[in-house]
């Protein structure tokens, strides 16, 4: 089997875990890594036993596919011209930090024909696939995504930092537009929003309420959906799902499932792989990515910022 020849742009705290994944494929030949950090890229090229390059152009052709995890202004600067020559990229999310970006970053992929993925890794997650199908017609959704302040990512605020996560769920799971919005946000240590909460309504009649917070003291990443035959708790952090259904005695049968321990990032990386491989579609393509964009600006445009 042909090794798909693959470089990881970007090499900071999740660049690195894409480049293990990468290393630690038999059907992938992971040629190099890049940073303009010359000392980060030089630490994680010697820990995945490849080669530290400071730009882009210094590493050898043909190339198959990229992981780019740049900081999200940049995403354009790198995706494009790579996607214009042919190469498969899986671009972190958010797709870009425009919706004018990001529509360039599709045009790109659709004129060099390359596959393009998204990382909105909670796709990924198991405890979201294990309910996938049974989660059909959702009334309700409450999602809380709160994390202690890093200062990594800031360069975006709360809600394309951390929101979007559960934005890009949400809006797979409901099939219809959004009817209106409110969101309210709050700067708390950076210059933007840290703490933010929307509350969708979709034509369906569905609501849906998103939290996500980087300033909290403590780590959640649960989303709770409610339709009218069925309750679902996810806990994407330990990937566990709790399922409560009504019986034909009107008696509430609960069910908890421990998912065995996984990897989303391996899943995601492998997924695209394959997807690059087999000329298949991705999971979530730029389509998607736009899409959670466009909504994560519909709410920062929506936001009321208290006075300090």
């Amino acid at each position: 089997m042909k090794k798909l020849k693959v470089a990881v742009i970007g090499v900071g705290y999740l660049g690195r875990f894409h480049a293990q994944k990468y290393a630690s494929m038999v059907d992938v030949d992971l040629v190099g890594v890049v940073d303009i950090d010359r000392t980060r890229a030089e630490h994680v090229a010697h820990e995945v036993e490849t080669v530290a390059y400071t730009s882009l152009m210094d590493i050898p052709e043909p190339l198959d596919a990229v992981s780019i995890a740049v900081p999200t202004s940049s995403h354009a600067n790198v995706a494009i011209p790579l996607l214009e020559k042919g190469v498969a990229v899986l671009l972190e999310k958010p797709i870009s930090s425009s919706i004018e970006e990001a529509l360039a970053i599709i045009e790109a992929s659709r004129a060099g024909g390359p596959v393009l993925q998204i990382g909105h890794l909670e796709r990924f997650n198991p405890a979201l696939l294990e309910l996938r199908g049974s989660i059909t017609h959702p009334m309700f959704i409450e999602a809380h995504r709160i994390s202690p302040f890093k200062p990594r990512g800031t360069d975006v605020d709360v809600i394309l930092d951390i929101m979007i996560h559960d934005i890009d769920i949400i809006l797979s799971l409901v099939d219809s537009p959004v009817a209106s919005l409110e969101a309210v946000g709050v700067p708390v240590l950076t210059s933007s929003a840290d703490i933010a909460n929307a509350r969708l309504r979709f034509e369906s009649g569905c609501i849906a309420n998103i939290t996500a917070s980087r300033v909290s003291a403590d780590v959640m990443r649960k989303i709770r959906i409610f339709q009218p035959d069925a309750y679902f708790s996810i806990d994407f952090a330990r990937s566990a799902v709790d399922v409560y259904t009504l019986t034909p005695d009107r008696q509430i049968d609960h069910r908890h499932i421990s998912m065995s321990e996984s990897d989303a990032l391996a899943s995601e990386i492998r997924s695209f792989v394959d997807a690059v491989r087999q000329r298949t579609e991705v999971v979530v393509d730029g389509a998607a990515g736009l899409k959670a964009l466009e909504m994560a600006y519909t709410i920062k445009n929506a936001l009321i910022i208290p006075a300090r």
